[in-house]
């Protein structure tokens, strides 16, 4: 049995939800990502993900008009969330009956990582 906590990435990329959608473009560039997670605006807040498949989805939608959106606009929020301490196992079978390829690790409402499907899946027994 793995839990989460041993296979997710701690060093999460996050983004503010006022930052535009060129900025979020630039910053997956950069860091070499696919997607970024949505800081909280206050303590009671939820984190959010915006992945790159959510922006083509926008920008097609929106004709390229870039200008006209931010990061909140395209976002997932809130992002789906496991504990830490979850057997990794059920992280996969969450994550494939939602049809998603990653999910927040959250435990007492701080973001602790992020576990993707192919990270989880190669070490599944």
């Amino acid at each position: 049995m793995s839990l989460v906590k041993e296979l997710m990435k701690k060093n999460v990329i996050t983004i503010s939800a006022d930052a535009t959608i060129k900025d979020a473009i630039a910053e997956m560039k950069k860091r070499r990502v696919q997607s970024l997670v949505i800081n909280k605006k206050s303590p009671f807040d939820a984190y959010g993900i915006i992945t790159f498949a959510d922006i083509a989805k926008a920008v097609i939608d929106e004709c390229g008009d870039m200008e006209m959106l931010n990061v909140f606009d395209v976002a997932s929020k809130p992002a789906v969330q496991v504990s830490e301490n979850m057997d990794v196992k059920y992280a996969v079978r969450l994550m494939l009956n939602l049809g998603f390829r990653q999910v927040l690790v959250v435990d007492n409402n701080e973001l602790k990582g992020i576990l993707s499907l192919i990270d989880a899946v190669f070490d599944l027994e």
